[in-house]
């Protein structure tokens, strides 16, 4: 739809080839080795599935502020208990499966992100994730679904000591 549009779905493009390209080269035992930072102990292949599986659900959000809808349904132990649902139900995915998983669903990402208009980027509701302050649909793009695969691979680079 606009110019902002594409440089957002460009940004999203590439932090899923980077940590796509990054995750490729992990050997199985890589694959295998829990995050152990902080309070995660996923392990780095159930990472990567988490960030491929959650585009549909940062899109959707982005698309709701956009169409200058509340979204205050989800806090943070929310988030918490969605990432350890999905680990438990995805405890050991392939690298093949997650590495086509996240291709597909950023690769959709970016084609409703391009959809955009400069006005719906611009729109702004109370979001929960923000402690109910007014965002952007843009900034709810650029904080999530952009930021994510950028934020997973620096954590999992950390664990792996790279």
């Amino acid at each position: 739809m606009g110019r902002r549009a594409d440089l957002l779905a460009d940004r999203i493009d590439e932090g899923a080839a980077g940590l796509a390209a990054f995750a490729e080269g992990l050997t199985e035992e890589e694959w295998r080795t829990p995050m152990a930072t902080g309070s995660d102990r996923r392990n780095v292949g159930v990472v990567v599935h988490h960030v491929a599986s959650m585009y549909p659900i940062e899109i959707g959000v982005a698309r709701a502020v956009a169409e200058g809808k509340t979204v205050m349904d989800v806090g943070w132990e929310d988030v918490a208990g969605i990432n350890a649902k999905h680990a438990a139900e995805h405890a050991t995915p392939t690298k093949k499966e997650t590495l086509d998983l996240l291709r597909k669903n950023s690769r959709e990402a970016s084609a409703a992100v391009r959809k955009f208009t400069d006005e719906e980027l611009d729109r702004a509701a109370p979001f929960s994730l923000s402690y109910g302050a007014p965002m952007t649909a843009q900034f709810v793009l650029e904080d999530h679904a952009l930021r994510h695969s950028w934020h997973h691979r620096a954590r999992i680079e950390k664990a792996l000591k790279r």
